[in-house]
């Protein structure tokens, strides 16, 4: 079939959409910490199900102890700062800004694995982030009289910022897990454990995930909440679609991607969510469409594809 992997890369860009939105709507009815602790026990049991019937053990059989360490520290930056960041950030300004500021994960993870990793960053990578950070410094400030000013909360800002940063770093560090990983798996190991590899690295990240959350709520007093948040019929559909959509179908329909076509073109496809989610998120929220908001978002994506295919 032509145009595969671009149509595989599109559906995950809708997929993650709906995550958004879903996630948003289960924001402010679960709250953001009770909410990110129920998706990791979802994440848990849906993931320790299909690698339970793909390579027969319902966790990661073969992850080295510095696989997990990695891994686990991934999660810790991705889930429990991200994704903590990026819940509340719904809540003060909804999912539409929320995944605006996500497109600075890609810029975040070129400088984490230049410092980190020696890998390299030429001049249209710098420039490509200053691109994307003018789309949305373009969507977010405003100007009034002689001054310029934010038209979003400071607060939620700082939570789309830290939700763009955590998921960045924690790209690379899970990139750091997997090839440990890759390393302590043995010639002899079946197909499917290298092939899973990736869903295996999901599940260590999301037992670091629950058990960061579980220590900050268990720290804040707020365990009853997650009791409450169970209890809440529709706010529990909204957190099991935001899990099947994001963290299941949506990696996986990613990584399915990239073997069928360029990792850039895939990556850029994907990254359209901000795109994509503006015009339900009004038609839900019965917002209109500025003008402002189109342009920026697209000077923002603009940014995002040149950092990926120039």
């Amino acid at each position: 079939m032509p145009y595969l992997g671009e149509t595989i890369s599109l559906v995950v860009a809708l997929s993650w959409t709906a995550t958004a939105l879903f996630a948003d709507e289960a924001s402010h009815r679960l709250g953001a910490l009770p909410l990110n602790l129920i998706r990791m026990v979802l994440s848990l049991l849906m993931l320790g199900v299909m690698l339970w019937i793909t390579t027969g053990a319902p966790y990661p059989t073969y992850a080295s102890g510095s696989a997990w360490f990695w891994l686990a520290l991934s999660g810790i930056v991705g889930y429990v700062f991200g994704d903590y960041c990026l819940f509340n950030s719904y809540i003060v300004f909804g999912s539409k800004f929320g995944q605006l500021f996500m497109t600075l994960a890609p810029p975040t993870a070129g400088i984490t694995g230049w410092l980190f990793l020696g890998e390299q960053m030429r001049w249209t990578s710098w420039l490509a982030m200053a691109v994307t950070l003018f789309g949305i410094a373009f969507s977010i400030i405003v100007r009034s009289g002689n001054t310029f000013k934010l038209k979003l909360p400071l607060k939620g800002v700082l939570y789309g910022i830290g939700a763009g940063v955590g998921q960045g770093v924690g790209l690379v560090l899970s990139k750091i897990g997997l090839d440990h990983y890759a390393a302590s798996i043995p010639p002899d190991a079946p197909a499917s454990v290298t092939t899973l590899m990736p869903f295996a690295g999901t599940f260590v990240r999301a037992v670091a995930g629950l058990v960061g959350f579980t220590i900050i709520l268990a720290l804040r007093k707020e365990l009853g909440q997650v009791k409450a948040a169970v209890n809440d019929r529709k706010g529990m559909t909204f957190a099991t679609l935001t899990t099947f959509f994001g963290p299941f179908i949506g990696v996986s329909l990613s990584l399915m991607a990239v073997q069928y076509t360029h990792a850039g073109i895939a990556s850029t496809l994907m990254a359209l969510t901000p795109v994509l989610i503006i015009a339900p998120y009004a038609l839900i929220h019965h917002q209109r469409i500025s003008f402002r908001e189109v342009l920026g978002t697209s000077i923002t994506m603009a940014g995002v594809a040149m950092f990926f295919l120039l």
